[in-house]
């Protein structure tokens, strides 16, 4: 070494060359050859400096990440990055750490001053992009050291410089972020920073000594980051891609710096971290209540919200029906955008599926959108404020909502009636929204929408579409004649028109015997922002977190066979109870054609496209299981998802009500298709039972009849009839409710028992 100062670099070289380096210095000793034909000398061992551990090692789960250094990175790493920063927030509850320039094993990275702090720079820029903002950024120093011989030791008796630098795009408290009360830039606020020294041996003290910004200043950074709602953030100061760009640190900093605007931040004070995070008080208000200051909206959101709650409690569900050319597709494709349409259905477009269905303007499919709300009733519009041309995905809009209205959209045609009906059956709906094309009267579908509401217990909102440019008269009719249908004994509603907020005020809790009625436009945007408010005043219904106690139960409602890197996934609602999923989460997955379940492990879990590792009811969830290629061939729509207890039935007791309309007559062996929640399948009437009617009492009219055949079920009768499905047995319990049709709806009914085998 002393002959070759030249050969200074030795890290590159791997322990395999420095062994056949070592036996080549033995033949040149031995040939005595001259100087200036030596090797250079063996490098020293490069993982021996990457073995001093200073923290404790990285776990996969939690809300901690270690990271050597970020440096340097293309636009698909950073996003790969900023994923990986949005699951470790979910699983901190909005808040995580990161240490900058540590081993996976918590060893020190032997970094520079100046590589850790552009990684620093780089990870909270990602932050800013994800709606989150870094409240601590501590520099720690003097840990490890350098001999003389070249070797990295811990040292000894010496003190640990810990130093809390400002965040460079600005804390959350005015004085961090380098504002006065003025709003202006403060000399002091780069100059500023608050220095500990603590030792070793745990005793700490305050020191007035600087960071070292030398080369060989090994340095190691610690970052707490804080996700925010996004009305208290601005947009993100510099795109991934532009980040990506970047040539130098300063670069980096001084374009952020110039695209966001830090004052907004100045009342924000997000340091007090709770650790009740997981808790969240539920509050109802009405627009008229709330906050609508920005002073008030960062107070109210001082109590921490939970994500899971949001998508559960605070998920209301509301199903849009109508006739073919009401406009259902449009109002929802809208709403989520906050774009109004042209006329062409260009909001339409942006939320179809298939492409018959954008190239006919016809919904063939169930189809879910989701609409946020902020604490105020401030609706979260679908575009990115940044990327204007890009709508927010369902993970952006649940993150940054108070309340979330989830819009399902169904098919209005005839033809997919069907589709229509097991909609409503299976999603669960809170309310229902009725459109009426308003320059056409309500047509037959639009009564058999009614009666699929009113029978499943279903609130209804009508809502009269495309008041632009209709007449007077027509839009009178139209109304008249929906006012008809209300009132009429099927559905024994009263219309109530909305006009202004405090027609809003006066109809909620009154929606089981009033139809409010709201005239929209989507091309001029009139009525738009009463249906909004609207939306964010319907309390919930469905209370699904009352059944978080019961034994888990999902209905599957969708298979996604051969997911590349996941295997089998299937979509579906949490009815009941909760699953954390992992390698220890059995399931069971059935019923199969032959009556048996499958046995499974849940690997993952998805809500609204977000990583998470517990669902419970009331969600909207994707599951990842365990299966081989012959047992993921037996997934089917319909089948249910259990942790206990699976059990599978032919025939079921249920206690129905034969709806008014055309003539409808049921007997026995009468078969009919029977939709129960999510499952859907061919069933015949066994055995029929007259209810008493007298107790009930309904007229004599009301009653079944007897003839030579047996028992004759008419319109308005009621009794207890045992089905039998025609094809697969299906997993059902008591309380369920049913419905059945044979072309249109017949009857209603709820399930009573279980035939013991």
């Amino acid at each position: 070494e002393t002959s070759f100062p030249h050969c200074h670099d030795h890290r590159r070289f791997s322990p395999l060359l420095r062994r056949y380096y070592n036996i080549a210095f033995y033949v040149i000793e031995l040939l005595n050859l001259s100087t200036t034909s030596r090797m250079p000398p063996p490098p020293p061992n490069k993982y021996a400096k990457r073995s001093l551990r200073v923290i404790d090692a990285e776990s996969d789960d939690g809300s901690t990440e270690y990271k050597r250094q970020v440096h340097k990175l293309s636009t698909s790493r950073l996003r790969t990055l900023a994923t990986q920063m949005s699951y470790r927030l979910d699983q901190g509850m909005g808040r995580c750490t990161y240490h900058v320039g540590v081993e996976d094993d918590g060893c020190h990275s032997v970094m520079d001053y100046q590589a850790v702090s552009e990684s620093a720079w780089v990870l909270e820029s990602i932050a800013r992009s994800l709606n989150a903002v870094v409240l601590e950024r501590k520099m720690i120093q003097n840990e490890i050291e350098m001999d003389e011989d070249g070797e990295i030791r811990l040292l000894e008796g010496g003190d640990v410089v810990v130093v809390d630098e400002p965040p460079v795009l600005g804390k959350t408290t005015s004085k961090g972020l380098g504002y006065n009360d003025d709003g202006e830039d403060s000399d002091d606020a780069e100059d500023e920073k608050e220095e500990k020294t603590s030792s070793i041996d745990g005793d700490s003290k305050k020191d007035s000594v600087k960071l070292s910004t030398a080369e060989g200043s090994f340095t190691r950074c610690e970052l707490t980051i804080q996700r925010v709602e996004t009305h208290l953030l601005d947009p993100s100061p510099l795109g991934l891609s532009a980040l990506s760009r970047a040539s130098s640190f300063g670069e980096g900093v001084d374009g952020a710096l110039a695209a966001t605007s830090l004052q907004k931040l100045s009342k924000l004070d997000l340091t007090s971290h709770k650790e009740e995070s997981k808790s969240c008080i539920e509050k109802e208000n009405l627009p008229n209540a709330n906050p609508t200051s920005l002073d008030e909206k960062i107070n109210d959101s001082d109590n921490p919200i939970s994500l899971e709650e949001t998508l559960s409690s605070r998920n209301i569900r509301v199903a849009v029906v109508g006739n073919v050319d009401a406009g259902k597709s449009t109002l929802i494709g809208t709403l989520v955008s906050s774009f109004l349409d042209d006329g062409r259905g260009s909001s339409r477009t942006s939320i179809m599926k298939h492409r018959h269905e954008i190239e006919s303007g016809r919904t063939s499919t169930a189809t879910s959108h989701l609409l946020g709300f902020r604490h105020s009733g401030e609706p979260i519009t679908g575009r990115d404020k940044v990327r204007a041309n890009r709508m927010k995905s369902e993970d952006e809009i649940a993150r940054e909502s108070y309340r979330i209205i989830t819009l399902m959209d169904l098919a209005g045609h005839e033809k997919y009636l069907k589709t229509t009906i097991h909609g409503v059956s299976s999603g669960m709906a809170d309310y229902g929204l009725i459109l009426v094309n308003s320059r056409h009267p309500p047509t037959h579908m639009t009564q058999h929408h009614l009666n699929l509401c009113c029978s499943f217990g279903i609130p209804v909102i009508v809502v009269f579409t495309k008041v632009d440019g209709c007449p007077d008269h027509a839009l009178a009719t139209s109304k008249s004649e929906l006012t008809k249908l209300l009132k009429s004994p099927e559905i024994g509603r009263r219309p109530f028109a909305i006009k202004m907020e405090n027609d809003i005020t006066t109809c909620m809790g009154k929606l089981h015997t009033l139809a409010p009625m709201i005239d929209i436009s989507c091309v001029t945007g009139e009525g738009l922002n009463l249906l909004r408010k609207m939306l964010f005043c319907l309390p919930k219904r469905r209370r699904h977190e009352k059944k978080a106690d019961r034994p888990f139960e999902f209905l599957v409602e969708d298979i996604f066979n051969n997911v590349p890197g996941v295997g089998s996934v299937v979509s579906g609602f949490v009815n009941a109870g909760e699953l954390t999923v992992g390698s220890t989460s059995h399931v069971f997955i059935g019923p199969t054609d032959d009556g048996t379940f499958l046995k499974s492990v849940a690997k993952s879990a998805h809500v609204a496209r977000i990583n998470t590792s517990r669902v419970t009811a009331g969600q909207s969830a994707c599951l990842a299981f365990s299966l081989n290629k012959e047992l993921r061939k037996k997934l089917r729509r319909g089948m249910v998802v259990v942790s206990e207890n699976p059990t599978s039935t032919k025939e079921f007791d249920a206690e129905i009500c034969v709806l008014k309309g055309e003539g409808t007559t049921i007997r026995r062996s009468y078969q009919a298709y029977v939709h129960i929640l999510n499952v859907r399948q061919s069933a015949f009437a066994k055995e029929i039972e007259i209810v008493n009617n007298n107790v009930l009492g309904l007229p004599p009219s009301h009653g079944a009849k007897h003839d030579q055949d047996g028992i004759v079920l008419r319109p308005g009768s009621r009794a207890k009839v045992r089905f039998v499905f025609a094809q697969r047995p299906e997993y059902i319990r008591p309380g369920m409710r049913m419905l059945f049709r044979d072309g249109r709806v017949r009857g209603v009914g709820i399930i009573t028992g279980i035939p013991v085998v």
